[in-house]
């Protein structure tokens, strides 16, 4: 009788895991990421040090940055990452909602998988609860319109809540607020906005409470020449995207001279060309020039005997964003340059701070479509962070903008839309019923995770929103940043101005579902190294692979 022999498909030094075990080391590696990011969620989360290799420290309880700046690597971990930086990139806020929500799908996932349900039945229960969400969402939320201010006010307070940035809150509200209904663009019912529009500038110094709109755009530049005119009235902007200085050929070029003459000449000539090119300005009547490339040592002196200010080696983005806060265009040929093409600002100035670095403020543009938040704190962190949260304000507020639509905050949005789906689970047959309710279970994490993290006991706080919710009081939230002895009570969030973009809720429930839909089907992870004879698992893999 012959043996049977075994038959290898793969190399030996490949490592393979399959069935339950790869699923669950799945789902903790996922679960680790939620967990890690879970305390920095609310008015009352954590903030997180990070330390990278060289010692730079950064401090902060921004998912994305977080999840960013950390070195993950497990595979399903980095899965976890990608949500966060979807989240960010498509509104702008929601990093860690939408990681601790995919988190608890898993979790809850589990708890089905050792009850026997297939991965597919689960995943195919929460794709009908993400789908039935999104149309539950419509009903619970609110129309808001541009002219709303108090509204538009309360959505960036609620953002920057916990952020570091409470202390000025009501000054940075409005400078958001400012900033974005002058980028915003509107036709008909369609509203626009660019953030890119709204250049963040950073200046160390001062308190954050000294963060200011302006109406125009800082560059963080000085003039070319000290003799130059530190400020400009009534200013008439030349952008070039072409040097003021002598261009040398682009192939080897040799000169002969034989003749002190003729070297004169040359210079003479040199001269000329830069000497036409600042004529040139002057009489087209720009009286600032901000060019793209370099200014030569002779076109600066000629530039500043004509009293004209000049910065150069202005990035591309910033010389865009002057263009669109003066109306000037950006000209690559000097020879065409005409009064047209120049931009207006009331005022250019240098501006030196206590460490005598300089920056130049275009100020006084007639209704900009550009513009600038200077941001001011007291240390470099301070400052860095407080960028963060200014940039979730005008994310929240472009996004509900935008989208049109609100809802209360506090986790009363997830407590009544977990009720709804509930309800919803009980008209369907078969095991993806029990799909559904974990799907809404999951939900309940984010109020659960703002009490745990203002010291409250979820439990009660849970028992107290759903008992709530059951009366129909459906904007019943949890505020954790009330000032009461308990550290947080529950109201009528909508009401007391907790408010948050619908979109923002929606894009996190998609992302988180679709994650945990993709890492509960893989049932067989199979790692390999072909630059090495021994291959080992990604760093961070649990135990298991």
């Amino acid at each position: 009788m012959t043996e049977k022999q075994p038959i290898y498909i793969l190399p030996e030094n490949i490592q393979r895991v399959i069935g339950k075990d790869a699923q669950r080391n799945n789902i903790m590696a996922a679960r680790l990421v939620a967990d890690t990011i879970k305390t920095t969620l609310g008015p009352k989360g954590m903030d997180k040090m990070l330390v990278d290799s060289i010692g730079d420290i950064t401090i902060t309880n921004d998912g994305v940055t977080i999840l960013d700046e950390m070195e993950i690597e497990h595979p399903a971990a980095k899965m976890m990452v990608e949500i966060a930086k979807t989240q960010e990139d498509e509104v702008g806020d929601g990093t860690t909602t939408a990681v601790i929500f995919a988190g608890k799908l898993l979790d809850n996932a589990e708890k089905l998988l050792d009850e026997k349900i297939h991965p597919t039945v689960i995943a195919r229960g929460y794709r009908l609860a993400a789908k039935k969400a999104y149309e539950i969402s419509k009903e619970i939320a609110y129309k808001i319109r541009p002219e709303q201010r108090d509204l538009l006010k309360q959505i960036v307070i609620t953002a920057m809540t916990g952020k570091g940035a409470e202390a000025a809150k009501e000054n940075l509200s409005e400078v958001i607020i400012n900033s974005v209904l002058q980028v915003m663009e509107q036709n008909e019912e369609e509203i626009k906005i660019d953030k890119g529009n709204i250049k963040l500038e950073k200046e160390k110094g001062n308190g954050i409470e000294d963060t200011k709109f302006i109406s125009g755009i800082v560059l963080d530049k000085e003039k070319v020449h000290s003799d130059m005119p530190s400020q400009i009235k009534d200013a008439k902007i030349a952008l070039l995207d072409v040097a003021l200085e002598f261009k040398s050929p682009e192939t080897d070029t040799k000169i002969q001279v034989t003749s002190p003459e003729q070297l004169q000449t040359f210079i003479d000539q040199e001269e000329k060309i830069l000497k036409g090119m600042v004529t040139k300005l002057k009489e087209v009547g720009a009286n600032v020039v901000f060019c793209q490339k370099g200014i030569d040592d002779v076109a600066q002196y000629y530039l500043t005997k004509e009293n004209i200010f000049a910065a150069r080696r202005i990035k591309k983005s910033d010389m865009e964003l002057v263009a669109k806060a003066t109306g000037s265009k950006i000209v690559s040929n000097l020879n065409e340059f005409t009064t047209e093409d120049l931009g207006y600002a009331e005022t250019v100035k240098e501006f030196k701070d206590h460490e005598g670095e300089g920056m130049i403020y275009v100020t006084g543009c007639k209704n900009p479509k550009a513009l600038t938040i200077l941001i001011r704190g007291g240390t470099e962190h301070v400052v860095d962070e407080l960028e963060r949260a200014i940039k979730d304000g005008i994310g929240d507020v472009s996004i509900a903008l935008e989208k049109g639509y609100i809802v209360s905050g506090g986790g009363a949005f997830e407590i009544e839309l977990a009720r709804r789906l509930r309800t919803y689970a009980q008209g369907i047959k078969g095991r993806e019923q029990l799909a559904i309710n974990a799907f809404a279970d999951s939900l309940e994490v984010i109020p659960r995770t703002l009490a745990e993290n203002a010291g409250l006991d979820p439990i009660d706080i849970i028992t107290e929103l759903k008992a709530r919710h059951d009366q129909n009081e459906t904007t019943t939230g949890l505020d954790t940043s009330a000032a009461t002895s308990i550290g947080g009570e529950i109201c009528d969030t909508l009401k007391k101005g907790i408010i948050e973009p619908l979109e923002i809720k929606n894009q996190a429930i998609k992302s988180a579902s679709e994650v945990a839909m993709m890492i509960l089907r893989i049932d067989d992870v199979i790692a390999s190294n072909k630059s090495s004879a021994q291959t080992q698992m990604p760093q961070g893999m649990p135990p298991g692979y």
